[in-house]
């Protein structure tokens, strides 16, 4: 058993203790500690209230640490290094009542233990697939911290460890100890309108039988449409085949205005020790378009065509003859070629053509742990470094020829007082006859304070600017919107432009309040987006879509249940609207400083791609 006690855990007070102090009244009002000591008495009753609560609330949990230092993952074990790994420990904790960071904690009510029983741990093979190290082989410190990073980032894993065994290590060889907790893989939902006999029917599982398998389905039925009156889209993934790194997928989708079939094999520079990676992707689309037709008018149709994407690209490390110091910079070379086939190409403005791409990029990276960026408690990696690429292609179609350019830069830079600071913009284009076209200039910039202590509040702001402007784009590509994701929490617009830009401010206030076990956070924001619909006009020339909002983040360190946040947004262009938004998926997006492929853009998918 290994319990890891963290910084905060030995130096700060409890959350649930607050200052005896006679300014502070809340606790004297809420005299929380005496509900939860009579709600622990009354669960012991044999009554069916009491098994309810005794089924529902846990009075075990040590509440997790707020404002935990942020932690370099470079030089953790670097005494260690080239020494022989002798043995790997695996413990691979359940989802449901355990904890990362006190292993010795069993689930130890109703609902915990029903849900463990209906989740199948992740096999051990799984989590031996993502080590960078084995036994009977001289360690690279780096692949520790790099292990560690790769099994967080694996969806059906909320959190690991990977550490040395201090106690068993010697001159020559070290243990390592590995510590992992799942993720609930299974989930399902669904809706039905009873007006219309319309419905959706959601089902996935992204850890299936513990395999690693994810298997992701979406059914719609009782669609009031002409062409078909169901939806259906559908997924099967394998990560990391026979400890290769390489993932496959099989995608379907039969939408009414959509339809994809697809297959991929693929390996990422997963780490920054990795030398090769490379692509295979067969797809076949069926999807809606507005094409210009002779006579200048517009007119909407489906567009089918094929493509064959393959890559291959090589990492080129620095020699270092320093022993004690490893550079992370790294110089990637690759080519990609990319056929597309239109079987009925509605204009000229379509041709069936074979792309060939070359590029070149300088990467260097490093990570840094941190908790409450984006949720309570689980350890996140936040990615600091710089990237600099370049990419050149030829286009040659069956009608015309034309070249590509695309240059995309970036940094990051992570500082405990300073915050965290991350910058990355990017330009492409076709060249035809000397004009560009279907080109795009697109920035991003992302910024986040550091965790602010005011007295026993703890505060974190955040601002996200995003721009992408259309340049020279086709007829009927305007597909840049501002809904939810894509600019406005909780705003949804049918309009559509070539040009828009974004701004997001985020304020995470963290209060001490502890009332039966349930700790809270505020979170206020504020959105702004201009959007243009002309590839010449100017989007600030418009009014901005606005909106405002404030939620409430809710943590629980004694019920099964996790956390929940609920939203209240007001939007001046429309209603004032009620969104509940789940706490896993973070609003915000890292830059990973990661080059792989020769870039194509896409248009409308944003700079992370």
């Amino acid at each position: 058993m290994l319990t890891v006690p963290s910084y905060a855990q030995k130096n700060q007070a409890n959350p649930d203790t607050l200052k005896n102090t006679e300014a502070d009244t809340t606790r004297k009002k809420l005299d929380s500690d005496k509900i939860l000591a009579d709600i622990k008495a009354y669960s012991k009753r044999k009554t069916i209230m009491g098994r309810l609560m005794k089924a529902v609330f846990r009075f075990d949990r040590k509440p997790e640490p707020i404002g935990v230092n942020a932690e370099v993952l470079n030089n953790q074990y670097k005494k260690h290094g080239y020494k022989i790994v002798r043995n790997i420990y695996i413990k691979n904790l359940d989802a449901f009542g355990y904890s990362i960071t006190d292993t010795l904690r069993e689930p130890v009510n109703f609902l915990e233990k029903a849900g463990n029983s209906l989740h199948i741990k992740t096999h051990q093979g799984r989590i031996r697939n993502k080590l960078l190290f084995k036994p009977g082989q001289p360690l690279d410190p780096l692949d520790l911290s790099e292990s560690e990073r790769l099994l967080r980032q694996t969806d059906y894993i909320l959190d690991a460890r990977v550490t040395v065994n201090e106690k068993t290590s010697t001159r020559d060889s070290v243990d390592i100890v590995v510590i992992t907790k799942d993720i609930f893989s299974i989930s399902a939902g669904g809706s039905y309108n009873a007006g219309n006999g319309s419905g959706r029917i959601v089902l996935r599982d992204i850890n299936f039988i513990g395999s690693g398998h994810q298997i992701r389905n979406t059914y719609r039925f009782g669609l009031d449409s002409v062409q078909q009156s169901y939806e259906y889209t559908g997924s099967y993934r394998v990560e990391n085949i026979y400890k290769t790194f390489i993932s496959s997928e099989l995608i379907y989708r039969d939408e009414v205005n959509y339809k994809q079939k697809g297959a991929s094999l693929q390996r990422d520079f997963f780490s920054i020790n990795t030398k090769y990676a490379g692509a295979i992707a067969l797809n076949w689309y069926n999807i809606p378009t507005y094409v210009r037709l002779s006579d200048s008018t517009g007119r909407r149709q489906n567009i089918a065509f094929s493509t064959q994407d393959f890559w291959l690209g090589k990492s080129f490390r620095f020699k270092s003859y320093n022993l004690g110091f490893d550079n992370r910079a790294r110089i990637i070379t690759s080519a990609r070629m990319i056929a597309t086939r239109y079987p009925s190409p509605p204009t000229d403005e379509y041709q069936s053509n074979t792309f060939f791409l070359a590029g070149v990029g300088y990467t260097y990276r490093k990570y840094y742990k941190d908790k409450y960026l984006f949720g309570f408690g689980r350890t996140e990696d936040i990615p600091a470094g710089n990237l600099l690429a370049f990419t050149y292609g030829f286009e040659n179609g069956n009608k015309y020829n034309r070249r590509y350019m695309n240059i995309k830069g970036g940094f990051g830079k992570y500082n405990r007082e300073f915050g965290y600071l991350n910058v990355t913009a990017e330009f492409d284009t076709y060249i035809r006859d000397k004009k560009w076209e279907q080109g795009e200039i697109a920035a991003d910039i992302l910024y986040f304070t550091k965790l602010y202590h005011w007295d026993n509040w703890q505060v974190r702001h955040f601002f996200w600017g995003r721009t992408s402007f259309g340049l020279n784009r086709k007829y009927g590509e305007n597909v840049l919107n501002v809904n939810k994701l894509q600019g406005i929490r909780g705003f949804s617009s049918d309009e559509r432009g070539t040009r828009k830009f974004v701004l997001n401010y985020e304020n995470n206030l963290y209060t001490p309040f502890s009332f039966i076990g349930f700790r809270f956070a505020i979170v206020a924001f504020a959105d702004f987006a201009w959007l243009s619909t002309g590839n010449s006009s100017n989007p600030f020339l418009t009014r901005p879509l606005q909106g405002y909002g404030i939620g409430f983040r809710f943590h629980n360190e004694y019920t099964t249940f996790n956390t929940i946040q609920i939203s209240v947004g007001f939007y001046p262009q429309g209603p004032t609207t009620i969104k509940t938004y789940p706490s896993t998926r973070p609003y915000y997006e890292f830059n990973d400083f990661i080059y792989s492929r020769p870039i194509t853009s896409v248009f409308g998918d944003g700079i992370y791609r």
